[in-house]
């Protein structure tokens, strides 16, 4: 939790990002990922000063818990003084024991979103999916909580001025504004209105549009097919094609068998393998996205 400190900024933790949506395809499904469809709505999680503290706290995770389909789990609630956001006890339920940091008491607005990334740790717990290492396991929770409805809340909470600054979570608030766009770009909807940096989603939008415009998929642009063509000639002319430092797509021969390609899904990040032969329609079989490409 950045409370008064720097914030950082950018897209450092991209990498891990992308490999956790591609894990939560793998490990949820493609029809239970869909049936994230709606996003928390701001209302079932709205908390003003003038509710009660603790019963307040129990009503949002409730919601929460409701959200991710969680209906065996009970959340109890409790503040202390600490270093972090918060901390929940993953044990073997159904009751799972939540600390918040004494700092929300008077920041009760922002309670919602300590509780999207706690209880999303019960979530994935129970799914037993984890990445290695604190780090990359925070950053997968941050991002399923955000990929599966809730991390609006998270990126809500993000405030920064010349005087001031707070940020929940492990990821940039770009990188929270990469995942929300790719979730909008799936289900289609509009998130900007929830919550109060724009500029954070603008920015994650954009490298989430960029995605889809990376070669060999027709929505590349003049650049990025140039220089794949010169990368297929290389890959044609020599017997160790490999793949090429910057570029997402990488060549590759089956023995003696003809050249092909493979590069990331858009939407999900699986790699996807396709044969070098022109226009190709290609499918994922993980997400089912349906990609037109130019190889």
């Amino acid at each position: 939790m950045a409370n008064g400190g720097p914030v950082e900024h950018g897209f450092p933790h991209l990498d891990t990002v992308r490999a956790a949506i591609t894990a939560l395809y793998k490990r949820l499904s493609y029809d239970t990922v869909r049936s994230f469809a709606a996003s928390v709505p701001p209302a079932d999680v709205a908390f003003s000063d003038q509710d009660d503290l603790h019963l307040g706290a129990q009503r949002v995770a409730h919601e929460l818990v409701r959200h991710y389909g969680l209906p065996d789990a009970r959340m109890i609630i409790s503040f202390r003084e600490m270093t972090h956001a918060a901390n929940v006890e993953l044990a073997a339920g159904p009751e799972y024991f939540i600390e918040l940091n004494d700092r929300f008491r008077t920041h009760r607005r922002d309670i919602g979103a300590a509780l999207a990334h706690e209880v999303m740790h019960v979530f994935l717990h129970r799914l037993d999916l984890a990445f290695h290492g604190t780090r990359d396991n925070e950053i997968l929770t941050d991002t399923a909580a955000a990929y599966l409805g809730a991390g609006w809340l998270l990126l809500d909470a993000y405030r920064e001025d010349a005087a001031s600054s707070q940020k929940l979570g492990y990821l940039t608030p770009e990188e929270f504004g990469y995942v929300l766009a790719k979730r909008a770009l799936l289900f289609g909807e509009d998130p900007a209105i929830w919550f109060t940096s724009p500029q954070a989603y603008t920015k994650g939008l954009t490298q989430a549009r960029r995605d889809e415009q990376q070669p060999p998929l027709t929505a590349a642009g003049w650049a990025g097919r140039r220089r794949y063509a010169k990368d297929r000639r290389y890959a044609q002319d020599h017997c160790d094609p490999g793949a090429h430092p910057g570029a997402p797509y990488s060549f590759s021969t089956a023995g003696r068998g003809p050249l092909s390609v493979s590069f990331p899904c858009p939407t999900c990040h699986q790699r996807i393998r396709v044969p070098v032969q022109g226009r190709v329609r290609a499918r994922c079989g993980l997400c089912r996205t349906v990609l037109e490409c130019d190889t």
